[in-house]
């Protein structure tokens, strides 16, 4: 009921209304900071604008049903541990970060080899800026399991975010090279390649390029990076979502590669302004939420080191 409702108040804008719309929230990425005006009494919704997701109904009863099961239930270790892993992931894609680590540790103390319960450590390990037990943690997943494909991506951004570059890029590339029509892989190793060499990083995303699957729409990211579409034109790529949740998840990686395209263009100020709206979609569970509070740290960081450079040398 309510996507029929969204989708008939979409249809009531007429097309020039639309679009103007969509230009004027594009700009605003830029630093734009009017709002569309509309008649008095018309609704007229900014589509880039992040709605925050609500935590879903069924995560919190599935959480509720699993904690009674742990608590009730006569279970053996393996079936104790498989559903602290169930919890812990249902815990983290609510954002209770806390509450999943507690429970992948409780995990990975009843059944040692869950290689998924591993990567989850590794990534929390990560967002804390523990750098080696992370490596530890991805190290054991990919023991357990030489082919858990995500834990290259983890590992290598840890890599990448401990500086330890060259090796970043060799799981980058091991990763992309298991499905290299997706875009995503193709643009984390352009994003650790980059830090060496920008324009053989480009070079290497070109070539990707026409391997990539058209119907993923962060192609469209790749044809930003290489200088081929605008910012504006990818943000209304993105606004073209069919349903809230798909609107918040394109949003959330709209403003991710948009921050991190905009640090390369050397405008610090729009980047953390992406950031932030990333951050604003709740979309806990996405690679590019988790990495966007970690960015506007870095970049905040990076910004008080050249203040106290500059004092000094003022000195």
């Amino acid at each position: 009921m309510l996507n029929q409702l969204l989708k008939q108040m979409l249809k009531a804008l007429n097309k020039p209304t639309l679009v103007s719309l969509l230009l004027c929230a594009a700009v605003s990425i830029s630093g734009c900071v009017s709002t569309p005006q509309a008649p008095q009494g018309v609704l007229v919704e900014d589509p880039l604008l992040p709605e925050p997701q609500a935590v879903p109904m069924r995560a919190e009863i599935a959480i509720s049903r699993m904690s009674e099961m742990l608590q009730s239930a006569k279970l053996d270790k393996t079936q104790q541990a498989q559903l602290y892993y169930e919890r812990g992931v249902m815990y983290d894609g609510v954002g209770l970060s806390v509450l999943a680590r507690v429970d992948f540790i409780r995990a990975l103390r009843l059944k040692p080899d869950m290689a998924d319960a591993y990567n989850f450590v590794g990534i929390h390990h990560t967002l804390n800026g523990d750098y080696e037990s992370a490596f530890e943690a991805f190290d054991s997943a990919l023991e357990l399991d030489p082919k858990y494909q995500y834990a290259y991506l983890n590992r290598g951004i840890a890599l990448q975010y401990d500086d330890k570059i060259d090796l970043a890029i060799q799981d980058f590339i091991t990763f992309q090279n298991l499905q290299p029509n997706d875009p995503y892989r193709a643009l984390w190793r352009f994003f650790a390649e980059a830090e060496k060499d920008v324009q053989t990083a480009k070079v290497a995303l070109q070539q990707s390029q026409a391997g990539l699957d058209q119907q993923v729409w962060a192609t469209q990211v790749v044809a930003l990076y290489l200088g081929q579409i605008s910012e504006d034109e990818l943000a209304a790529v993105a606004a073209e979502a069919s349903d809230p949740k798909q609107l918040a998840e394109q949003l959330c990686e709209l403003y991710f590669y948009l921050g991190k395209w905009q640090l390369m263009q050397n405008n610090p100020t729009a980047a953390a302004k992406s950031f932030k709206l990333a951050l604003a979609t709740n979309v806990y569970e996405f690679v590019e939420y988790r990495h966007a509070r970690i960015e506007l740290m870095r970049l905040r960081y990076s910004v008080l080191e050249q203040a106290e450079v500059q004092d000094e040398h003022s000195h």
